[in-house]
């Protein structure tokens, strides 16, 4: 077996991302199953995932609709849900800016928590990269994450109801977030901003329509954003 140094970047990233399957697998299950218990057949089910590409997005609108909440709400806060990919997309602009158009067309729909946590570490890392590495690692972190999640979506689609309970596969929602977030929370800023969503959330449950969440990621956004504005000025950030 080659050893890490060994491999081409896109290999690496194929590498970095394989234990994402893990938590992917079961997550995309869980969605296909709740799409069909909601009401959609399994095409628009499937169809869901490849459009959207983001589970916790999908899986927001879908609540919503299930809960009767106007669809002009449910598309809002999924949209809200998804904001974080601006922010990815910002952080990652300085490494892969330069691709040709349709190349930055597809890193776009590719853009997923999974693909943008390990490429933002490994561009950290190696920045002696060219803009070719960059883009084969990304590529690589993304193959077995994306198509894997269309792919499970049709089977939770398909299997349906007949998943029994005791499976509990909805372990997989919150674990992947974990995995994906525990690694980042580094500074004091990401630390303080962990907090307050995690504060707002619990006292804006009462929001209808659970907007509360929506607020309370906008609040963590600015008091993090705040919190490094005033660490920078100080010349105490990293």
């Amino acid at each position: 077996m080659a050893s890490t140094s060994s491999k081409t970047p896109y290999w690496q990233g194929v590498s970095d991302a394989l234990p994402f399957v893990l938590v992917v697998t079961p997550f995309a299950l869980v969605f296909g199953v709740i799409a069909t218990e909601a009401g959609l057949n399994i095409t628009e089910a499937f169809l869901f995932s490849i459009t959207t590409n983001a589970g916790a997005a999908q899986l927001t609108s879908l609540q919503l609709l299930q809960e009767n909440t106007p669809a002009v709400i449910a598309l809002v806060s999924g949209l809200a849900v998804n904001l974080r990919m601006a922010m990815y997309s910002a952080s990652l602009t300085p490494h892969l800016g330069a691709a040709p158009l349709w190349k930055r067309a597809l890193i776009a729909y590719l853009l997923v928590d999974q693909s943008y946590a390990l490429s933002h570490a490994k561009f950290e890392e190696r920045n002696d990269w060219s803009l070719q590495q960059k883009t084969s690692y990304y590529f690589g972190s993304c193959t077995p994450v994306v198509p894997l999640w269309s792919l499970m979506t049709l089977v939770g689609a398909f299997l349906g109801e007949s998943i029994p309970p005791s499976m509990a596969l909805d372990f997989a929602v919150p674990i992947a977030f974990l995995a994906i977030t525990a690694p980042m929370m580094r500074t004091a800023p990401h630390m303080l901003a962990a907090l307050v969503a995690i504060s707002a959330s619990l006292l804006l449950v009462w929001v209808p329509y659970s907007l509360g969440v929506i607020i309370a990621g906008a609040l963590a956004m600015i008091v993090g954003a705040q919190a490094e504005l005033w660490l920078s000025k100080r010349g105490l950030a990293k």
